[in-house]
């Protein structure tokens, strides 16, 4: 389908009047326009015309909560050549939030969903030369006032307008990002010629995925009152020598079409075999013209999840992915948002998503205070063989259940599901992120199994879109038979508890085989601190304004949720280090290590665990504004210590001590590498240069195998270094041994080894 780009230079209305409120492209004509760009964000056009500061800036964040009952009006002019044989049609991929349209000062439609495309017809109000098009955007705060309220609904603190509004729930303040409450055109707009006959809908399922596969593909079709024997609907896919095709005469305007292939390329998660990828064209021909084609990329894989509700002590459950028939362990982190001002994610995400790749991850979580992402994500894990866990945009909530909202879901989910549901990266639909958890523990303990968004609506539509991938109603699930235990015997958890030690009781001893959050802080370097705290707010961390905003908290007063989070950085180090560093340099080098030490232990627990342990997705790769954050790279894209763990507590192959036991400390090998791996190791004693171990070794594919061990006592603290030859898969990692606190200066010196 051709188009008309309407994305670049708008001009922009901002009124805050809370009277006179402007309801009327005509009654904004009295406010001065300033120069906006769309995609974009009011608070970013605000800033480049010189009417705010930098928004990320010192206390700027909590400032710009003056700008949250700001009424927009964006304008701009365009000119239209009609084009024959095509209906136009108006598209927004994102409007934030509640918008109304003019065309030509006729109303066209309204957006009330920032997540989901809006697509209006507008053959009655365009016209051939030049048009001016008009949105007007009421800000989000109040428009969720006219909501009506329930007693049973529940949020944290500062998101109950997210529980009325379908709207990003990070942007009312969330522990990891600001509150900043934006609006603005904030993806690209167009017009779109649409052809009269065309394909409304082509999805091809893999239902056999083997040497010889078999898929069907659904179309859906519109011809108006034609006959339909008129008609040929082709599909076509090639993947390197291997290729498909088939055509049919349909029947009626919808219908399915297998097809067959042999030889087949299926596609694998990265570690397990090349993602392949077929090339598809689905076309639409009368009498031997086209009329329509769609053309799309298609992985032949099938996904299962084998889960109980519970586990135990002994491991008695399961929580795992099988790809094509195959058991994968998932290792990968939770995907925020890359940026606070959505406008900007699509600049970043290139880069963001090299480092998801570059640190081996295999499955990334797309968390549900998030906005579904752009389909570069979505190409790129296509491309890569990242596996996707996609939460719904719900979380941390008790969502009203009420028949209208519920139909505003149900409309959401059969728009993402049909955007998204060709990707084969996209292995698993979760309803939402932790509302099981709000609904028993902090809403007098009602029974989550009653939540009709997760366990009706989202399910039903699954039923009639997609039931090719499984459905986790909430992350995690507690069904009606894990809401009769402790959380500690969910099979998938998230493991936050009470964030001490790193190696204490509350990790170690989890049941749980698949852990979907978990995380650690640490502080950006010095250099990308100096980009968003004024000079004199850079030291000390006591009582320091800026620092506490930029924990992401909303409010500087002693009520403020999330002020905690800047003394669990001190108390974090004092923990690893038995003290607190008196200057800047220090407290960054010790608090940055002991996030480091903590993920790899994460990582490697879950590693080693295996085959009762099945996946760990930590907390998380990338800030999306400048704070101080469990991510691994800060906004700048400025890698933390803990990067650099992951990255070889990652590798394909990699060695590792486990925990002591016996006085002993065993060293094991892990191969996620997908083939039979021999390799040479050593250990050495940082302290002594000594070499205490080193031999050959072998290790399956899937496998942990232990190679021996040395002796072990509390009371010495030692930093061993591990080596291993093994062609593309040599690496190298570390142990800490012993117990906290250990010297700073000794770590820091033993440090050029363990980097």
């Amino acid at each position: 389908m051709k188009k008309t780009n309407l994305s670049g230079a708008w001009n922009l209305a901002v009124s805050r009047e809370t009277t006179c409120i402007p309801k009327t492209p005509e009654e904004f004509m009295m406010i001065k326009p300033i120069d906006a760009e769309v995609p974009g964000n009011f608070e970013l056009d605000l800033e480049r015309a010189g009417v705010i500061e930098d928004p990320f800036f010192g206390l700027n964040p909590i400032k710009m909560q003056e700008y949250e009952d700001a009424h927009l009006l964006y304008t701009r002019c365009f000119n239209y050549t009609p084009q024959s044989g095509t209906v136009p049609e108006l598209v927004f991929e994102g409007i934030d939030t509640i918008a109304q349209i003019y065309l030509n000062g006729e109303f066209v439609g309204s957006a009330e969903n920032m997540f989901i495309h809006h697509t209006f017809p507008v053959f009655e109000q365009i016209q051939e030369g030049e048009n001016k098009l008009a949105v007007i955007i009421s800000p989000a705060c109040l428009a969720a006032r006219k909501n009506e309220a329930h007693a049973s609904n529940f949020a944290q603190k500062y998101n109950y307008e997210s529980m009325k509004l379908r709207k990003a729930s990070h942007m009312f303040g969330w522990d990891i990002m600001p509150r900043l409450v934006s609006g603005g055109i904030f993806r690209p707009v167009y017009i779109n010629h649409r052809p009269v006959e065309h394909i409304r809908q082509a999805y091809l399922a893999t239902t056999n995925a083997g040497y010889n596969s078999a898929m069907e593909l659904f179309f859906d079709i519109e011809i108006g009152n034609n006959p339909v024997k008129d008609y040929e609907i082709t599909i076509t896919g090639k993947c390197e020598d291997s290729q498909f095709s088939a055509k049919e005469t349909p029947w009626f305007t919808a219908g399915k079409i297998r097809a067959y292939v042999g030889n087949t390329k299926l596609w694998w998660p990265k570690g397990y075999g090349d993602a392949n990828l077929y090339d598809v064209t689905v076309t639409l021909e009368k009498s031997g013209k086209v009329l329509d084609q769609r053309q799309f990329r298609h992985g032949m894989r099938t996904v299962k999840l084998i889960r109980t509700s519970v586990t135990d002590p002994f491991g008695n459950g399961s929580f795992h992915f099988e790809i094509n028939g195959k058991k994968v362990f998932c290792m990968g982190t939770n995907w925020v948002p890359v940026d606070a001002y959505h406008s900007r994610d699509i600049k970043r995400l290139p880069q963001a998503l090299e480092l998801l790749d570059d640190i081996g991850c295999n499955m990334v979580r797309c968390w549900g205070g998030n906005v579904y992402e752009d389909p570069y994500f979505y190409n790129f894990c296509d491309e890569k063989g990242i596996m996707i866990w996609q939460d719904f945009a719900m979380g941390c909530g008790c969502y009203p259940t009420t028949p209208d909202f519920c139909e505003v879901i149900r409309k959401e989910v059969v728009a993402i599901v049909r955007q998204l549901r060709h990707h084969p990266s996209i292995v698993l639909w979760a309803g939402d992120n932790e509302c099981d958890q709000f609904v028993m523990g902090e809403n007098f303990g009602r029974d989550p199994n009653r939540n009709k968004l997760t366990r009706d609506v989202i399910p039903n539509v699954l039923y009639n879109e997609d039931i090719t991938r499984p459905y986790l109603p909430s992350s995690p699930y507690v069904d009606d038979e894990a809401k009769n235990y402790p959380d500690s015997y969910l099979t998938e958890n998230h493991l936050w508890g009470p964030r001490d030690y790193f190696k204490s009781d509350f990790y170690k001893g989890s049941f749980c085989h698949f852990v979907s959050e978990i995380g650690y802080h640490g502080c950006p370097s010095v250099e990308s601190m100096k980009k968003f705290l004024s000079p004199d707010k850079l030291w000390p961390w006591q009582g320091n304004d800026e620092w506490i905003a930029h924990a992401s908290s909303p409010e500087l007063s002693a009520d403020g949720v999330y002020n905690y989070r800047i003394e669990l950085i001190a108390k974090q180090i004092k923990e690893l280090f038995g003290e607190i560093p008196d200057n800047l340099e220090d407290f960054i080098f010790a608090s940055q290590a002991s996030q480091a030490e903590a993920k790899k232990f994460f990582i490697e627990l879950f590693r080693t665990g295996q085959p009762h342990r099945t996946g760990i997705l930590w907390w998380n790769l990338l800030d999306g504004w400048p704070q101080f954050s469990d991510a691994v790279v800060d906004y700048y894209f400025g890698k933390k210590l803990a990067y650099h763990y992951i990255k070889r507590s990652q590798s394909p192959l990699m060695l590792a001590f486990k925990e002591p036991g016996n006085w002993r400390l065993p060293l094991v090998a892990v191969n996620n590498a997908g083939r039979v791996l021999e390799f040479e190791y050593e250990v050495t004693d940082c302290d002594t240069g000594e070499k205490v171990m080193h031999g050959r070794g072998r290790c399956n594919a899937d496998d942990v195998v232990e190679l021996g061990s040395i002796p072990y006592s509390q009371g010495d603290k030692k930093l061993y270094v591990i080596k291993w030859q093994c062609g593309e898969f040599s690496g190298d990692n570390h142990y800490v041994a012993g117990q906290p606190p250990f010297s700073l200066e000794w770590y820091k010196s033993n440090a050029k080894f363990a980097i």
